[in-house]
């Protein structure tokens, strides 16, 4: 099977890089080992953290795009921190979080975020609006609200949003019934059941399923203990997870993820071209893969 190479969207590090932590070479050289995978454009993602280090971590990721010569090819920031629930906080720390509003958004606001994912139900003032007049993705996620009015897509759906209900509105009832909007998921057979990706995938048109890998420092890295959004995280060789067992992100690659769902017979090649409609972006380059999902050339 031949392919376009993947664009991971929501990743937060790799190869013992994280993201809110990381160099401009650290940035750099994840993006040269991520490209060997097949990956050929990335939306580094950035955890909640003080406003001053996710500008200064801005910064350190816009430097090294503008620095790169090769690698997979860095698109943006994808900010999922801040502006969230604290209903639905996961392994993100709610002492930084703010509320989602303009004026809170200019505090950290850079032309190299691309994607914001906040809780619709606690924007104010006119905070999506002002986020698409700047060109940025607009994506529900850590929230409880059903109202997804101006979202451009949802964050890992299942995980950390108010679940499907026969009464009212939730958050992953209403993407699955709206056809117009983008939905994550991570399908690594750890944050969504096999029973939960089928609904999905029967629910959603397949050209607005998005695969991510939400993949943490420890993803392709010997890393078995790690401090996450302030959070000590352990790895078991299967799932991530704080002291108290809340899931953190997934430990596994995008092409780990194709590789587990076309082992399932769960994977449509549509899922690859998904981001590319959804950024409006073209790559050059070519994925080769064979019966078994193994990755058998990168061109």
């Amino acid at each position: 099977m031949k392919t376009k190479l993947l664009i991971e969207q929501h990743f937060h590090g790799a190869y013992g890089v994280d993201f809110n932590k990381a160099t401009a070479n650290d940035v750099l050289d994840l993006a040269c080992e991520i490209k060997k995978e097949g990956v050929g454009a990335i939306f580094p993602t950035l955890v909640t953290d003080s406003t001053e280090n996710i500008k200064k971590q801005i910064k350190v990721i816009k430097d090294a795009a503008s620095q790169q010569k090769d690698g997979a090819k860095i698109l943006g920031i994808h900010l999922e921190g801040i502006f969230l629930n604290t209903d639905k906080k996961g392994i993100h720390n709610t002492k930084y979080f703010l509320e989602p509003s303009v004026e809170n958004f200019k505090l950290i606001e850079d032309d190299f975020i691309k994607i914001v994912t906040l809780a619709p139900e606690l924007c104010k003032d006119n905070l999506i609006q002002y986020l698409h007049s700047k060109d940025i993705k607009v994506q529900a996620g850590h929230c409880i609200g059903g109202i997804l009015t101006g979202c451009d897509g949802v964050t890992h759906t299942f995980n950390a949003m108010s679940g499907i209900s026969h009464r009212g509105k939730s958050t992953a009832l209403s993407a699955l019934i709206n056809d117009e909007i983008y939905t994550e998921i991570i399908a690594d057979g750890v944050h969504v059941s096999d029973d939960a990706l089928k609904l999905l995938f029967k629910s959603k048109p397949a050209d607005k399923i998005i695969l991510i890998s939400d993949s943490l420092p420890c993803a392709h890295s010997n890393l078995k203990e790690f401090i996450f959004a302030d959070e000590k995280v352990y790895f078991d060789g299967e799932k991530a997870t704080s002291a108290q067992g809340t899931l953190a992100g997934s430990t596994k690659l995008l092409p780990d993820i194709i590789k587990i769902l076309g082992q399932k017979e769960m994977f449509n090649p549509q899922f690859i071209e998904n981001p590319y409609n959804y950024h409006k972006v073209d790559l050059d380059g070519k994925l080769e893969w064979d019966e078994d999902f193994n990755i058998t050339n990168v061109k």
